[in-house]
Order: C-alpha cells, then sequence, then structure tokens
C-alpha cells in the first residue's frame, strides 16, 4: 500500500493570487516590457510577459503592491530581483486567451522571481501611465482619448 505524496511548500513568504498589471526592465540590457502577475508574496512572484528574458537575470518590476503583503496601504513600488525559472507554453498545457491585436499565447512565458529589494515610489495622480495597455479589450492602434474639463462642473461629473 502507498500513500499518496504530500507537496512540501518551499516557500517562505506567503503567496497571493493577484493578477496585476507590472512593468519590466531587464537591468544588464535595459529592454522594458509588461505583464501580468499569477501569484505574489514579500518574497517572489509569478508573472506572464512576452518580453524576452532568461534565468538568472536581474530584472525591476514596478507595481502596486496590494495591501496583504505590505500590512498597511497598497503602494507602488519598484522591486529588484532575479529570474530563478522560465516556463514556457510548450512546458505546459496552458490556455491563454489571445484577443484581436494581442500575440499568440505560445509567446508568452512564465516567470518566477526572486524579489531581493524595495523602492517605493511616490503615489502619482495617474498610475495608469506606468502601464502600456496590455488588455485585448483594447485596440493597440487607437490613440489615447483625454478628458476635457469643462469649467463649472465638478470633476466627479465629467465622464
Amino acid at each position: 500500500m502507498t500513500n499518496p505524496s504530500v507537496g512540501v511548500e518551499r516557500r517562505i513568504g506567503q503567496r497571493f493570487a493577484f493578477n496585476l498589471p507590472v512593468s519590466l526592465r531587464d537591468v544588464a540590457t535595459a529592454a522594458e516590457g509588461v505583464g501580468f502577475t499569477q501569484d505574489l508574496s514579500s518574497r517572489g512572484a509569478f508573472l506572464f510577459t512576452d518580453m524576452a528574458l532568461s534565468e538568472n537575470a536581474e530584472i525591476e518590476l514596478t507595481l502596486s503592491m496590494p495591501s496583504e503583503i505590505t500590512l498597511g496601504e497598497n503602494m507602488r513600488v519598484r522591486c529588484r530581483g532575479h529570474v530563478l525559472r522560465i516556463v514556457t507554453a510548450e512546458d505546459t498545457n496552458w490556455k491563454l486567451s489571445s484577443g484581436p491585436g494581442t500575440k499568440s499565447p505560445e509567446t508568452k512565458i512564465g516567470v518566477a522571481v526572486c524579489l531581493k529589494g524595495y523602492e517605493y515610489l511616490p503615489e502619482d495622480e495617474d498610475r495608469s501611465a506606468d502601464f502600456r495597455r496590455i488588455s485585448a479589450l483594447h485596440n493597440p492602434d487607437e490613440p489615447e482619448r483625454t478628458i476635457t474639463p469643462v469649467a463649472g462642473v465638478p470633476r466627479a461629473a465629467v465622464h
């Protein structure tokens, strides 16, 4: 009679399942890209991107760290770390959907990152400016629209 194997959790920090936009920068090449996290902790992250990265590469991630990890408020941070491993679609049975104007799912890679340090960034009024559009719902060729305030109308009433 055999007992079922029990998975041993080797992570030090608790992982939280958060799908957050993240901007990436390879420290050695200064190449930049975007992605989204699958899970996140104070010590590491697993994310998806179509940016070319390699194992052991030093990278910077910029994202809004949730309150569950900061134990306070959500905070914009720049994290420095290194790539532990790369997982490609061929290695797994991922079914990543691709919408109009997006790259095929086969170009996405999974990246496990060990985080070493944090830099807390000042809160900007428009945090979305740090992230290019990554949603399949938006047409990448569509120009950005700006809202012009109307004199005498409260800002919240402008649509």
